[in-house]
């Protein structure tokens, strides 16, 4: 019995530690990539109010988001590469659509704000990290639900800006994910701040100082 737990154990183990690899072309990385380039996409169609379309392309780029890191974890195409591109890609990404639905009053400038203050906060940390040469944290769960719920409620607060029997439940549950989204971005961005500070203690304790 001890012999089958502690190769069920050493499965999960395995299970939980991927590889990563510099590899360029993945189909991770190219979801990436094409969230990149749905950008001006999203911007276009919101400039000349086809809410629709930018709704739909809020819809691909948050199922890529989803896709990429499931396809990544599952067929062990975790990159050095993919590491930097997919928080870039949904940063730029949430970045455009939160001053595009400013823009065009589907959100208040306050919420900008309040996304902005959170990538502020990681910006500063940044000099801390070369200093210590400390590694980029992994992209968390916590971190992709965060995506995931923020690229869920815009289209649907978009949606809610078309006249039907759909406005209010599309507005109640946009607002919702973007809520629900934004706290975890936060808790996400302070988890990041703490992780940091952890590893500059343990740098400073080994006699590591910074250059």
């Amino acid at each position: 019995m001890t012999g089958v737990q502690g190769d069920r154990s050493g499965q999960v183990e395995q299970h939980r530690v991927l590889p990563v690899t510099d590899r360029l072309w993945t189909v991770p990385n190219l979801l990436s990539m094409i969230r990149l380039l749905l950008v001006p996409v999203f911007v276009w169609a919101l400039l000349e109010r086809q809410l629709g379309w930018a709704a739909l392309v809020l819809v691909v780029a948050g199922a890529s988001d989803f896709a990429d890191g499931k396809i990544a974890r599952r067929y062990g195409l975790t990159s050095r590469l993919g590491q930097v591109l997919d928080p870039i890609a949904d940063r730029l990404y949430i970045a455009a659509t939160v001053v595009g639905l400013a823009a065009v009053d589907v959100i208040g400038w306050w919420l900008v704000a309040v996304l902005f203050a959170r990538e502020t906060f990681i910006v500063l940390l940044y000099p801390v990290v070369r200093r210590y040469r400390l590694p980029i944290p992994e992209v968390t769960f916590i971190g992709k639900a965060a995506t995931f719920n923020l690229l869920g409620g815009f289209p649907l607060l978009l949606l809610g800006q078309v006249d039907g029997w759909w406005t209010v439940v599309s507005l109640a549950c946009g607002w919702a994910l973007v809520w629900w989204g934004t706290v975890l971005y936060w808790i996400t961005g302070l988890a990041h701040g703490w992780q940091v500070a952890d590893m500059v203690r343990q740098r400073r304790r080994a006699g590591v100082v910074g250059g």
